[in-house]
Order: structure tokens, then sequence, then C-alpha cells
């Protein structure tokens, strides 16, 4: 192992100072010259998981790979998490590129109307996934409070549940998993990480890669233990043991298929919707809604075939927009064209603030999204800009926001708030 590659592997290292230390000396060795800089392109992406939620990437590895992929902008957005942050704004510093803070819960949407209903949420209907984007920076701390108080503490629980509806499934096979043995230690609780369905997943990948030692064995267990009808792209992927990211195939697998077997609804954990676009503004934070839609094939393999809200999107967004949201998050590679269009018009008639970004929480994800780069697309990379701007200026002062009463008062219209706050943002761009 040559010195850059031992300063890589540094980066998911347990300590945050020994990540940090390991990113300065790869940007050292990026000014001396001893290794070549990446080529920079205006790439943008808004939604990077790290391991304070699941992720391959701690926050200093996820932003040296959005780097090293030529991104201009990286935003990270953990599950119920908001403690990443810190360490991906230094790291943002040290190798020169602009960042962004936001996070990411489900939310009740019952009281709206919705109970029953699928919005955006695969394993439950009525709830739906939201982000608070552009988290100003002195608002961390309080959102993390909250973070730990109405969801981590909740979520804790039902995990505990699940993991004893796994046990239920395999301990007949000789397989058992443990929390606090097994679980926790893969996530970053300890230090205000969320924990998810993906780290239990996980943590039973481990087990069955311990048991099962061949693809074959891996296939029997999920087609003829769990009665699971594999795909051919899937079952291609379980079959070569010798990938050196196989645990991360396998979990895909789980998480398409095995989640609605091991599955405990949630319940305290969910803050009301209302709520949590109030605490968002509280905190200078920009409440947005995600958009899924209708998923035929799953671009990540970790979804099945599944309607969503493009039903009820003409109805829906009407009511996002009364319960107080200000954006709308998405993924373009994941939709269609004329999922997009629509998507596009409904933003621009109720005046949100368009979100985009690439999930990234496993290595096979690209950091770089090609959809924007096709003609069309140069909207996204404005908000991106105007979403650098805003939390810059909320940091400031809470009032200076994109979407603040002095703000809507002096820029009515969403594009002349854009255009505004993408001219702050880009005095941040490195």
């Amino acid at each position: 192992m040559n010195k850059l590659e031992s300063y890589i592997e540094q980066l998911n290292a347990p300590a945050k100072a020994d990540r940090l230390a390991a990113l300065q000396n790869i940007a050292d060795m990026f000014k001396s010259g001893e290794i070549p800089m990446p080529e920079r392109n205006e790439d943008t992406n808004n939604h990077v998981h790290t391991t304070y939620s699941f992720s391959p990437y701690s926050p200093a590895k996820g932003v040296y790979m959005a780097y090293m992929s030529g991104l201009r902008t990286v935003g990270i957005v953990d599950h119920d998490a908001i403690n990443g942050a810190d360490e991906f704004i230094k790291a943002g510093e040290i190798l020169g590129i602009t960042t962004t803070i936001g996070m990411e819960i489900r939310v009740n949407f019952e009281s709206v109307g919705y109970k029953g209903i699928n919005l955006n949420n695969p394993d439950q209907p009525g709830t739906a996934y939201i982000t608070f984007q552009g988290v100003p920076h002195d608002s961390i701390e309080k959102l993390d409070k909250w973070l730990g108080e109405n969801v981590r503490k909740y979520r804790h629980i039902r995990n505990r549940k699940m993991v004893e509806n796994i046990n239920g499934l395999v301990n007949k096979l000789g397989v058992s998993l443990d929390y606090d043995k097994d679980v926790l230690p893969s996530s970053m609780a300890h230090d205000g990480g969320g924990v998810t369905e993906r780290h239990i997943l996980f943590a039973l990948t481990h087990k069955l890669m311990e048991k099962y030692t061949t693809g074959e064995a891996m296939l029997s267990f999920f087609e003829d233990d769990m009665g699971i009808t594999v795909k051919e792209s899937a079952k291609k992927l379980i079959l070569d043991r010798d990938c050196p990211i196989y645990d991360y195939d396998v979990l895909n697998l789980l998480k398409s298929e095995f989640v609605a077997k091991m599955f405990v609804p949630a319940t305290d954990e969910l803050v009301d919707v209302k709520e949590a676009v109030r605490f968002a503004k509280e905190i200078g934070a920009i409440p947005s809604i995600c958009y899924l839609g209708d998923v035929g094939d799953s671009v990540t393999g970790d979804k099945k075939a599944q309607k969503f809200e493009d039903e009820i999107l003409d109805d829906y967004i009407p009511v996002i927009k009364e319960i107080g949201f200000e954006a709308l998050a998405y993924m373009p590679s994941r939709n269609t064209d004329a999922q997009i269009a629509r998507i596009d018009a409904l933003c621009r008639k109720y005046d949100f603030l368009q979100i985009s970004g690439e999930d990234i929480n496993q290595p096979r994800q690209k950091f770089v999204c090609m959809k924007l780069r096709e003609p069309g697309f140069k909207h996204l990379e404005d908000a991106t800009w105007a979403l650098v701007g805003h939390e810059y200026a909320a940091t400031e002062d809470k009032e200076a926001g994109i979407y603040s009463d002095k703000t809507k008062a002096a820029f009515p219209n969403m594009e002349d708030r854009i255009a505004a706050f993408k001219e702050i943002g880009l005095k941040y761009r490195r």
C-alpha cells in the first residue's frame, strides 16, 4: 500500500480527527503536485449519505469521492442525523469544494388526510420522506438535539423489534443477530448517527456471508429458505462471491425483498409533518418534500416496482404548499422525462425550489448525475447555488434566508429569488 492509498483508507478511520488529518495530507499532495488534481466540472449533488446514516463513506471520504468525481458542490443528507455536518463542512474547506448541509427523516402525513395512502415511502403508507436542506451552521446543534429526542430515541426501540423479527426467520437456519453486538457497532450511533434498516440488514448480510460461503449457497438461502424469486440481474451479483463489494450486493437484495418480512411500522419516531415543517423554519432550514414517483425497474436494485405519488400528484402538491414546504427534492436519474417535466411544471406553478441529488449510500452509485448535463437542466444547477446562498445567508441571519417574509417581499417570484441567492452562493464557489 502506497502513501496515497494509506491516506484514502484512513478517510474511514474511527476518529474524526484522524479522518480529517488524512484528508489534509491528500490535499497537501494535490497542492504540491505529487498527485494530479481531478478535472472539475459544474456538476452538483445535494443528496450524499455518510456513515452517520448508512454509507461506505465517512463525511470526509464522501467529500473526497465527490471531489475526485469532479463535482463543484456536494451536499450531505443523512437519515435522522446531522452530526456528520461539521466534518463535511471542514472536509469541503480542506479540499476546496462547496458543501451544503441537510438531513432526511420520515414524517407522519395522516393528520393532513393521507392515512393509508402511498406517498414516497416504499415501506409504510401514510408517511413520507422529507429533507431539511440548507441547514444554517449555527442550527446544527439544535437540530441534533431535536432529532435525538424526537426520532432516534424511538427508532432504536423499533429497530430492536425488527431484529427480533429477523431472528424469528433465520434462527432455525443457525443464524442469529444481536442489536447491541452486531448492529450498533456498524453505525455512528455513539456520535449522534442514525441507525437504519440498512444497518440491520448489513449486519445480517455479514452473518449470512459467514454461513453461506459460496454464491450458490447464498442464492439457495434466498430462493429455497426464504422463498424469494431473484431476478436474473441480481442473481448474477449474488453468484459472484469474489466481488469486492459483494456484501453491498447482498444488502441490496435484502433491502428489496426482505424488508417486508421483518418490518415493524414506525409510530413514535414519526414527527407530524406540520410540526416538522414548523421546526425546519424555526432553525432556518428549507423544508423540502422528496419526490419518488412510480417505480418501474429500480435503478439501484433496492426497490420493487411500485406506485407512489404520481396518481395523486395534482392534488398532493397544493397540500404540500399549504403545509409550508418551500422546496421539492428529487433524483433525476431515477425518473422518466415525463415525470421530470410534470414535476418541473408543478414546482414552477407553486413556487417550489427544485433540489436535485443522487442518493449515495452504496459503492455502485455514481456521484455525478449525467442526466443533469442534458439540455434543459441548467435550472437545477442554478437552484443548487441558490441553496448554497441560502445556507450561508441564513447562518448569518435567519431572516435573510430564501423563504423568509422579508426575502419574499423583496423577491415575490421564485425565479428572482433563485437568481438573487445564486449570486450569494457563487461567492462560496471553490
